[in-house]
């Protein structure tokens, strides 16, 4: 059974700095695409970055720039790094598989 654990969120002000974390477990991560996706309250799910399985990546206008998408094969783990954060980036962070997998999400609130 997949399990997708994200975890590193929290409460951060405006300008700082944030790494979430995507564990996965019960699949073959190297060969599978990833992304992440955010939910602020009242709006719909949209995509962040994503992640393929040798590396490419691509990004939301919103974050370029700011946010950089990782993973390490060897430790089944996706990573997002979040600099210069914004109030506006505030929402629930939520890792996905190409395989239809999701995380249950982690809390990113920035605010002064």
């Amino acid at each position: 059974q997949v399990q997708l654990v994200e975890s590193g969120g929290g409460l951060v002000q405006p300008g700082g700095s944030l790494r979430l974390s995507c564990a996965a477990s019960g699949i073959d991560f190297s060969i599978y695409s990833f992304g992440w996706y955010r939910q602020a309250p009242g709006k719909q799910r949209e995509l962040v970055a994503t992640i393929s399985r040798v590396g490419n990546t691509k990004y939301a206008d919103s974050v370029k720039g700011r946010f950089t998408v990782s993973r390490d094969n060897a430790k089944n783990t996706m990573y997002l790094q979040m600099n210069s954060l914004k109030p506006e980036d505030t929402a629930v962070y939520y890792c996905n598989c190409a395989d239809g997998s999701w995380g249950q999400g982690t809390q990113v609130t920035v605010s002064s």
